[in-house]
């Protein structure tokens, strides 16, 4: 198969099977959608590449996936905070790096090949209110990369209980070391 130069259409040229066309595949949010636009049935090469394109924009509009040449990024099983772009981790709390405290790293991408990321501190903030503030920071980065957020609602979704307990036992170990 052969690129045409358009996100998610392949050109089809299989001499043995007789099959000529253009190959659209669609997937958003783990489900895949594809059909294929063969010149003779649409009347040509220019006439099935524009069914083609017909077809993947008015997909993409009905799922509610951006109409945009980038790569939309979705979930992964790996993702421990249920959000793209979203990550529970560790960081240094003071310069010379001795107090670390747990944080929700946000990341997004403006422009091809521009990373923008920030922290937000979930000693400081708590558990539920740095993720919030987190979410909106990446429902932002979304604005700017596509347009419209594309994120799910996540109302439901919230901080994982081995996250919790990580963080508990981080406050834990500060107060600690502030009685001695």
């Amino acid at each position: 198969m052969a690129t045409t130069g358009y996100k998610s259409i392949s050109r089809v040229d299989h001499e043995k099977k007789h099959s000529y066309g253009f190959f659209v595949r669609v997937a958003f949010q783990r489900k895949m959608h594809q059909r294929f636009f063969s010149d003779g049935a649409e009347g040509g090469k220019r006439a099935a590449l524009k069914a083609a394109i017909r077809w993947r924009n008015a997909t993409e509009k009905k799922l509610g996936k951006p109409r945009t040449e980038r790569t939309v990024a979705m979930t992964s099983p790996r993702n421990t905070s249920g959000v793209v772009g979203i990550r529970q981790a560790t960081k240094a709390m003071t310069r010379d790096g001795k107090k670390q405290g747990p944080v929700y790293e946000v990341w997004w991408f403006p422009t091809p090949g521009v990373i923008r990321k920030t922290s937000v501190s979930i000693y400081k903030y708590g558990q539920r209110e740095a993720f919030r503030r987190a979410l909106a920071l990446r429902k932002a980065g979304e604005k700017e990369m596509y347009g419209t957020v594309v994120s799910q609602d996540v109302t439901r979704i919230g901080p994982k209980r081995a996250v919790v307990k990580k963080v508990r036992r981080a406050k834990r170990r500060i107060t600690r070391k502030k009685r001695k």
